[in-house]
């Protein structure tokens, strides 16, 4: 005669109600405890359509029980014990559990590995930030909580998102501006990064290169990535750089000799009166103000000219700067945008406080070992930037943008073809 059989589940929901009884010492081993069980229901379950109920003698199975062993799962950023059933299919081959695989397949560790060390949180105080010290669920050896654990899981996800992310579509992104600015990581290491604006104001990390400066060569290779990925050099779109020559090289040689681009007029006003004396440096900035706040941009360039004919007495060489690149400093002047507008785009402020948040994700790392190691930290960062990116303060006035390029490219095709029929004449 053959046994009685009884339910599986009886076990597990007993020391559920022995744990809630205890819910006001330790919520935590609640949770643990409930969870525990509850995976251990669901998996005796299973094992119990593959193989019948234990004791069972039924035919048409399709496994057999095969004793249990000790896994691990995650929880609060480290690994727990658990005893779960193994089970073996008629021809001698391992069966697998779906509520086992569900909880081994979603990568939880590696999540909070990446969460907190883009916050700050140290490999070595990964197991406090996880575990409470001195708590009733202690971190035991093998818990995956050491800083050696935290670091292999942060070095595979954030390289598994950065290959993600550096391998992204660009083609549906509207960007109607780009900004690039250079990250330097140390002496013969800096990052090259792009931050696209699109039509709606939204800000978009587009991608980032390693290089030994802020050369063409490496401002080439981050454009043929970004054209490579979708995209299109046929649209005019504006370009915001700090002043690099490189960048400016580079541009041209991608999107077209009329490009427009824009050269960061904070930069260049820090630049000018950081190398005049104190006594000079209000009047200069007062004058760059004015000119960059004019709808003229005639008028503007003379505003400019006549501070440089001002200086050529007490600072030659500033006088000389002043008028260096005077093109690309009133792009978004000559465009005709609304001065809200230009007040956003005449700038890299939108990138350069990405930078900031790059620095602050990477002021843990004492030791950069190698550049694959600085592309990492610093997509990760850029990727956490993002999260924080608010609409461009001035996205209404963004079609005026569209109509100011579009003309801008109509009108630098006809004399392009203009100066192709002089040429043939």
């Amino acid at each position: 005669m053959k046994k009685a059989t009884r339910s599986a589940g009886v076990v597990p929901a007993a020391i559920v109600d022995e744990a809630w009884q205890e819910v006001g010492a330790s919520f935590d081993r609640f949770c643990l405890t409930a969870g525990l069980a509850t995976l251990a229901t669901m998996m005796d379950e299973e094992a119990a359509e593959l193989c019948g109920p234990r004791y069972g003698r039924a035919a048409g199975r399709d496994g057999y029980r095969w004793g249990k062993t000790k896994g691990k799962v995650g929880f609060h950023g480290g690994k727990v014990e658990i005893d779960r059933p193994r089970v073996r299919a008629r021809d001698g081959g391992e069966l697998a559990l779906p509520s086992w695989e569900a909880a081994q397949s979603e990568d939880l560790l590696g999540k909070w590995a990446l969460n907190l060390m883009l916050i700050n949180v140290s490999t070595r105080k990964f197991g406090r930030a996880v575990r409470l010290p001195g708590g009733d669920i202690p971190a035991a050896p093998g818990s995956g909580v050491s800083k050696s654990a935290v670091s292999r899981r942060f070095v595979a996800l954030s390289a598994e998102r950065m290959k993600e992310w550096m391998a992204a579509d660009l083609s549906a992104l509207d960007l109607l501006a780009i900004q690039i600015d250079g990250i330097h990581i140390e002496e013969d290491l800096m990052l090259l990064a792009a931050v696209g604006i699109d039509g709606i104001g939204d800000k978009h990390p587009l991608g980032v290169i390693e290089g030994a400066s802020e050369n063409a060569a490496v401002a080439q290779a981050l454009l043929d990535n970004l054209v490579g990925r979708g995209l299109d050099p046929a649209v005019c779109r504006l370009f915001i750089i700090d002043g690099a020559k490189a960048l400016s090289k580079a541009i041209r040689n991608t999107f077209g000799r009329d490009t427009p681009i824009q050269r960061c007029q904070v930069h260049k006003a820090r630049n000018i009166a950081e190398r005049l004396p104190k006594s000079l440096q209000a009047g200069v900035r007062k004058a760059l103000r004015q000119a960059w706040e004019l709808d003229d941009a005639d008028k503007a360039e003379k505003l400019i000219r006549n501070l440089a004919r001002r200086l050529e007495r007490d600072a030659p060489g500033v006088s000389a700067s002043i008028l260096e690149g005077l093109d690309e400093i009133l792009t978004v002047t000559r465009l005709g945008l609304p001065v809200e507008l230009r007040r956003s785009l005449a700038c890299t402020n939108i990138i350069e406080n990405m930078n900031g948040t790059v620095r602050r994700v990477c002021r843990n790392v004492k030791r950069w070992q190698d550049a694959a190691m600085a592309l990492r930290w610093t997509a990760a960062a850029m990727l956490e930037a993002a999260k924080g990116f608010r609409r461009l303060k001035a996205h209404k006035q963004l079609p005026s943008l569209r109509r100011a390029l579009a003309a801008h490219q109509d009108r630098n095709a006809i004399n392009h073809d203009l100066e192709q029929q002089a040429v043939a004449a």
